[in-house]
């Protein structure tokens, strides 16, 4: 008996600690590509979001970029998870998503300087707010090789 419970000892201090509960927030943003948003590869952040960006973003999340919530404070939330879809990157829920405003009830984890965010339930869905296009076109010149050249 003394073997069994220094055997269950070690294995409590060896396993680690259950995982984090997240904290439950409410938070209001777009739905963006993350792979555009933070490589730069088509232009900076004001020019990856909106309606100049949706097909791109649309693109990246069907081919499996994960999509974040951009927070009108400028957090960037790695979304893995919206209401019951059991995908994390792609899917019907993200693509109707995809450029949306939204407001959001959620759990938020950190971990490693990244904010991860499960969205239980969108509590409304703004559609497109961002019209960048305005600003950039519908085709942003810095998206087709050699314009700038």
């Amino acid at each position: 008996m003394k073997r069994f419970l220094a055997a269950m000892a070690a294995l409590t201090l060896a396993t680690p600690a259950f995982a984090a509960e997240g904290e439950r927030i409410s938070v209001k943003g777009e739905i963006i590509d993350t792979w555009c948003y933070f490589s730069g590869v088509m232009g900076g952040p004001d020019a990856v979001v909106g309606t100049a960006h949706h097909t791109c973003a649309l693109w990246c999340s069907a081919g499996g970029i994960p999509v974040g919530l951009l927070a009108e404070d400028g957090t960037v939330y790695m979304v893995l998870k919206i209401e019951d879809s059991a995908d994390s990157a792609s899917g019907d829920t993200q693509l109707r998503l995809a450029s949306h405003v939204i407001e959001a009830d959620g759990l938020l984890y950190e971990r490693d300087g990244l904010n991860y965010l499960i969205v239980e339930e969108v509590v409304n869905d703004l559609d497109i707010q961002v019209l960048s296009h305005d600003s950039y076109g519908p085709v942003p010149p810095f998206a087709i090789p050699g314009a700038d050249q």
